[in-house]
């Protein structure tokens, strides 16, 4: 199960998605998202996932890989598929106990969990596409017109980008942990409940310990470095908008424009 998380994992090369401008990436990803919950229509919904599945096969990371992101949530899928198929009024199927199952519940049951599915991939093809340093200096220039406020660009950029960065790295220090438990005798795939929640405590106390360490590495590693936060900080690689930026962006726009006045 562990394996199967991605969250976070960057696979350098050389595709289209690669060599687009991150900040571009990030406000194409934020339309596309507004899209999936704006747009309601079966042929909307048809040209957002054939678009998906061609970003997919562009970006040129692996297919199981890609697929494996949904591994961890696939329980919320599942759930949200079940909570419209029992709880959406209509024709009915079968009766379950108290609930009744319709085919009302099971189209819209099935349009929620593909638009979970479709937020998922788009989602993960960012993180999948984009290094954690060009991430970072993304945040920070998205987020910099804030700065005349008072708001701490580039610390938040930094935080959530270093959250993002150690997800893996916690996701592997987690494993180890449960595998040197289990080789000392512990269970954690069998009993009650309560005796897997149990089991699961001395796996928390070690990891939190370890999260913990390598905050204070990380942070002396910064300091020794003379790390005093975004102020008068400058960039060793600028980022750049690009034709590719501008063609990609202006292709997304007319999409979308289509998509709105064409597949309401």
């Amino acid at each position: 199960m562990l394996n199967n998380i991605t969250l976070g994992q960057f696979f350098p090369g050389n595709s289209l998605l690669h060599r687009l401008d991150p900040r571009v990436k990030i406000v194409l990803l934020l339309a596309y998202i507004a899209a999936l919950f704006l747009l309601d229509s079966r042929s909307a919904y048809a040209v957002l996932t054939a678009l998906t599945l061609a970003l997919m096969a562009v970006s040129r990371v692996p297919l199981g890989t890609q697929l494996r992101a949904l591994k961890p949530l696939w329980w919320i899928i599942l759930f949200t598929f079940a909570m419209h198929l029992f709880s959406h009024p209509g024709e009915a199927i079968a009766q379950v106990g108290p609930f009744t199952m319709t085919w009302e519940g099971v189209a819209q049951g099935a349009f929620i969990s593909l638009r979970l599915i479709l937020l998922i991939l788009m989602s993960s093809l960012l993180t999948f596409t984009t290094s954690p340093l060009k991430l970072t200096d993304a945040l920070e220039s998205l987020l910099s017109p804030g700065k005349r406020f008072g708001l701490p660009a580039h610390e938040l950029a930094m935080m959530m980008t270093i959250a993002l960065r150690f997800v893996p790295t916690l996701i592997e220090e987690l494993d180890r942990i449960m595998k040197a438990q289990q080789s000392r005798g512990a269970d954690f795939t069998t009993g009650s409940l309560l005796q897997r929640a149990r089991a699961i405590v001395p796996v928390l106390v070690p990891l939190f310990l370890s999260a913990f360490r390598r905050a204070d590495e990380l942070a002396l590693a910064m300091e020794a470095r003379c790390y005093r936060g975004g102020e008068g900080r400058t960039q060793m690689k600028q980022l750049h908008i690009t034709a590719i930026d501008y063609v990609s962006s202006g292709a997304f726009v007319v999409l979308l424009i289509v998509l709105v006045l064409f597949c309401r």
